[in-house]
């Protein structure tokens, strides 16, 4: 088999059966860490398989992304070096997987979203998903939501995520979603709401909500039973500390109303409430910023 430049094979290619590919590369837009720690997840369950690593010297930056040095009583051990690598494995149902981690190069894009091309081709992948989450005026007390990005009308017309139209700086996942869908690959991102009022904490709340948006779009299943247990001990521990507040109540209370009027019909809200919701009701990102985010830091040394 020909070999790929910039990237170092391990051994000969797997045989895959439609294999779905997962994107999520650190260094772009990934709110309270609910991308990686899905993908941390995933990572966990399918025993993977090492399949090619990048070519760290051509792709990453090495004084942005320094090497970590492991010193142990004075002695330089060893250095571990960031790196760009995929595996494969399987769901639990014995689907087919690719996962594509670690850090989003640096330099030479175009170099780089073509070998991911070419291994794909070459892997026989059915369909790209990457993972990402973002800040947004969404509770802690409701599901996160998912949007999404992909340049197929196909895919779009199939799922019912939150749509936007905006102009925004592009990560890497968002090349490959073009130059995979270019090459008849069907590809999607998946984007988490995560409150943003909480951007220095963990949120796995928006993790799970990653992992079932999985389900839904590639047929992956993924356990996140714990998962959904540290969701549920957080939104409590949240709860607690809002309750200390009447006007931190208040504002939640306001963000609670504006995602219920966004639900379904048949959902058990109360639609007029919701309907006479205007938008000067809603806390600006900066309010919530300045205050429901400093009363969290400040109470966070009372946490149990």
């Amino acid at each position: 088999m020909t070999s790929l430049p910039d990237v170092e094979l391990n051994g000969d290619l797997p045989r895959l059966e439609n294999p779905v590919l997962l994107v999520m590369l650190q260094g772009w837009i990934d709110a309270a860490g609910a991308a990686n720690e899905a993908m941390n997840a995933i990572e966990t369950q399918i025993n993977p398989l090492p399949i090619a690593t990048f070519d760290a010297d051509v792709f990453i930056d090495f004084r942005a992304r320094r090497p970590t040095m492991e010193i142990r009583d004075g002695r330089n051990c060893r250095i571990e070096w960031p790196s760009i690598d995929l595996y494969a494995g399987h769901d639990r149902n014995g689907r087919d997987v690719l996962i594509l981690t670690g850090y989003e190069p640096d330099s030479a894009w175009n170099r780089f979203s073509a070998a991911v091309r070419e291994l794909c081709v070459r892997l026989e992948v059915s369909m790209m998903v990457g993972l990402g989450a973002y800040p947004f005026p969404t509770p802690h007390t409701r599901p996160s939501k998912l949007s999404c990005t992909t340049p197929s009308s196909d895919l779009l017309s199939k799922h019912a995520f939150v749509r936007t139209s905006v102009d925004v700086p592009a990560g890497m996942a968002a090349v490959l979603e073009q130059v995979l869908h270019d090459a008849g690959i069907p590809a999607i991102s998946l984007w988490a709401q995560v409150p943003q009022y909480i951007p220095a904490m963990t949120y796995p709340g928006a993790a799970v909500a990653l992992l079932e948006g999985l389900k839904d779009t590639a047929g992956l299943l993924f356990d996140h039973g714990s998962l959904r247990q540290e969701a549920v001990i957080q939104t409590e521990r949240l709860d607690r500390l809002v309750a200390k507040n009447p006007e931190h109540q208040e504002m939640v209370q306001k963000l609670e109303q504006a995602y219920d009027a966004t639900v379904p019909l048949d959902t058990n809200v109360d639609r007029l409430q919701a309907a006479q919701l205007s938008e000067k009701d809603i806390p600006t990102p900066e309010e919530l910023t300045a205050e429901l985010e400093a009363f969290l830091r400040d109470a966070n040394p009372d946490l149990p």
